[in-house]
C-alpha cells in the first residue's frame, strides 16, 4: 500500500508513479484526514509512504496520523520524501516512528522536485519545473525498483547542518511560521469554494461568500496555489509570486 500527502500534488505524482511500477494501491491521506478518518490499514506488500518535506522533517500532521493508524500485514515500510532542496536528518526521526509503531524500516529516499512554498520561497515558472520533474523520473525509478525488490534504501551520512536543520529549525518553524493568520482573500475572489474542499484539515469555511481561515492549519499551500483565479495571498510573502500545482499530477477537487 502507498500512502500519500499532498498540498500541491509533488507527492502525490511521486506516489502514482512508484505505483505504476510497483503494481501497489494508492491511498491518500488527505483523504483520511479530511474525512477524520483513522481506520485499519492492512497491505500484503511494504508499506510506501510518500509525503512532502516540511522543514526537513515528515509534517507533523502526517506523523501524528500514522501514530493513530492501526497496520496489519506487510511489516516493512519506505518513505519517499519529497523537497524542494534537501531532507535534511528527517530519517533519523521517520526511523523513531516506526519503531514506536513497530515497523520494519526500510529506509528513507529523496526526491527533489519543484518548490511550492510561496509563503516563504518562490516556486519555478513553469518549464523550469518541468524539468525538475523530468530529473526526477531516474530517481523515482531506482526508488521503485528497490521497493518492488523489497531492498533497503541506502542510508546517507548526515551532516551537522542536516541535524540542525531538522531539530532546531523544525521546532521553530512549527512555533513561529506555521500559523494561518497570514492568509487572506482579494476582492476576486468569486466564492467558489475551491480553498475549503481542498484543505485536508477542514481549517477554511466561508462565511459571507468567503474564506476564513481557522487555527488548525499545516501550510500545505493547497489553498493559495490551487486557487483558480489566484485570488489568496499570504502577507506580502506572495505577491507577484508563481502558484505551484505540480504539472504532472494537479490537484482535483474533492
Amino acid at each position: 500500500m502507498i500512502l500519500y500527502f499532498t498540498g500541491t500534488g509533488n507527492s502525490a505524482y511521486v506516489a502514482h508513479a512508484i505505483a505504476k511500477e510497483t503494481g501497489d494501491k494508492v491511498l491518500s491521506l488527505n483523504e483520511m484526514m479530511k474525512k477524520g478518518s483513522k481506520e485499519k490499514i492492512i497491505s500484503e506488500l511494504p508499506l510506501v509512504v510518500v509525503v512532502p518535506t516540511y522543514a526537513w522533517r515528515v509534517p507533523r500532521v502526517v506523523s501524528d496520523l500514522i501514530r493513530q493508524i492501526h497496520f496489519n500485514g506487510n511489516p516493512k515500510v519506505y518513505f519517499v520524501l519529497t523537497c524542494g532542496d534537501s531532507i535534511g536528518a528527517a530519517e533519523k526521526y521517520v526511523k523513531k516512528l516506526c519503531a514506536e509503531k513497530e515497523l520494519q524500516f526500510m529506509g528513507c529516499a529523496e526526491v527533489v522536485m519543484p518548490e511550492n512554498y510561496i509563503a516563504v520561497f518562490a516556486a519555478p515558472e513553469k518549464d523550469e519545473a518541468y524539468e525538475i520533474i523530468r530529473k526526477s523520473e531516474s530517481v523515482i525509478s531506482d526508488i521503485s525498483k528497490k521497493i518492488k525488490e523489497e531492498v533497503s534504501f541506502t542510508s546517507p551520512r548526515i551532516k551537522f547542518r542536516s541535524k540542525i536543520s531538522s531539530g532546531i529549525v523544525n521546532n521553530l518553524f512549527y512555533r513561529f511560521i506555521v500559523k494561518a493568520k497570514g492568509f487572506y482573500v482579494t476582492d476576486s475572489c468569486n466564492s467558489c469554494g475551491y480553498c475549503v474542499r481542498s484543505c485536508p484539515l477542514n481549517n477554511i469555511q466561508l462565511e459571507d461568500k468567503k474564506p476564513v481561515w481557522g487555527k488548525d492549519c499545516t501550510h500545505c499551500m493547497a489553498c493559495i496555489c490551487g486557487c483558480p483565479i489566484k485570488a489568496i495571498e499570504y502577507g506580502k510573502n506572495s505577491k507577484s509570486k508563481v502558484r505551484y500545482q505540480c504539472p504532472n499530477y494537479p490537484m482535483k477537487e474533492n
